[in-house]
């Protein structure tokens, strides 16, 4: 649905995006990340038409961004950083707007008006002067008008910035449903800072950093490259130092994080060399030592600490 090859752009000697070549697929949510001047928002102008390629060649669903713009144009919602709208505009009238240009009229365009009001839930703010919303519900505005004719490739540039938890939680929601539950499956090109987000929505992560990708995995996948991958977390009874000189025994512990202490209490992170394994074997010389175990688990690693060591220096 997405095909990029060799995409890059420059502004005048600064290269922002440099050869990206990337292939995304109906049914995906991609998560793309990285650091500010990293080239995310430059390639996804550039993926919508807004910016044309320096060299390289994009193709939205077949159509070649630079020869057939109009066309890709109807199979893409976008969503832009900072959702920018006609402030005089009521949501109402702005979606009524955004309909005629999309060529949805007449009872198709109040009915799928309604829609996406109930969708993004905008019930209460229809008739309220754009300017006067807050920033969530800008954002929701925002989201209404990408998705009101209901694309194939659906762009969206920090889609829940601004919003409260549950709003939060209700947008990641409709992005999982739209990707997955649609008679026609959609693209989904998810830019975000927030890297929980990736992890509660995408299913798939392309970090880039100076225009380059960088890694291009599931989040899964990139988790297990942390060094908290498979890390042990314990809170533990009993003589604060024989615990700790009995973790620290073990050939398989790399390092060991004081979480909390007490004079006869214990919480720490404990940290597997290599991502190994190590539950079983700090259970076992904790209670061969006699030491009462009050929680243990297992981290799955952790996004940030992926991110930092792929993008170090990645920043403009």
């Amino acid at each position: 649905m997405i095909e990029l090859k060799s995409l890059t752009k420059t502004f005048g000697a600064i290269k922002a995006v440099d050869g990206i070549t990337l292939d995304v697929s109906p049914g995906e949510v991609l998560g793309f990340l990285g650091p500010n001047g990293a080239g995310k928002s430059t390639t996804m102008r550039m993926v919508t038409g807004f910016l044309r390629p320096s060299s390289g060649t994009a193709r939205v669903a077949g159509h070649e961004i630079s020869a057939e713009p109009m066309a890709v144009k109807r199979h893409i919602g976008y969503l832009p950083e900072g959702a920018p709208a006609y402030p005089d505009m009521t949501p109402e009238g702005y979606l009524r707007f955004i309909a005629e240009i999309r060529g949805i009229k007449g009872r198709d365009r109040k009915k799928r008006i309604a829609e996406v009001e109930s969708l993004v839930h905008l019930e209460g703010v229809m008739r309220q002067p754009i300017e006067t919303l807050s920033k969530g519900y800008k954002r929701r505005v925002g989201l209404a008008q990408a998705i009101l004719h209901d694309p194939d490739v659906l762009i969206l540039d920090e889609p829940t910035d601004g919003l409260d938890p549950n709003q939060k939680h209700e947008v990641r929601a409709l992005i999982r449903s739209m990707a997955r539950d649609s008679a026609r499956q959609k693209l989904i090109v998810l830019s975000t800072h927030i890297l929980e987000e990736v992890d509660a929505v995408c299913s798939r992560a392309v970090v880039i950093a100076k225009g380059r990708v960088v890694a291009d995995d599931t989040p899964s996948a990139l988790q297990a490259r942390s060094r908290y991958h498979n890390a042990v977390v314990l809170s533990v009874r009993g003589e604060v130092a024989g615990i700790a000189n009995a973790i620290k025994s073990l050939k398989s512990v790399q390092d060991y994080e004081m979480i909390e202490e007490g004079d006869a209490h214990l919480r720490c992170r404990v940290i597997p060399t290599t991502g190994s394994f190590i539950m079983q074997e700090v259970r076992e010389v904790l209670n061969r030592q006699g030491f009462d175990i009050d929680e243990i688990r297992v981290e799955p690693g952790r996004l940030d600490d992926v991110f930092r060591s792929l993008t170090v220096g990645g920043a403009a």
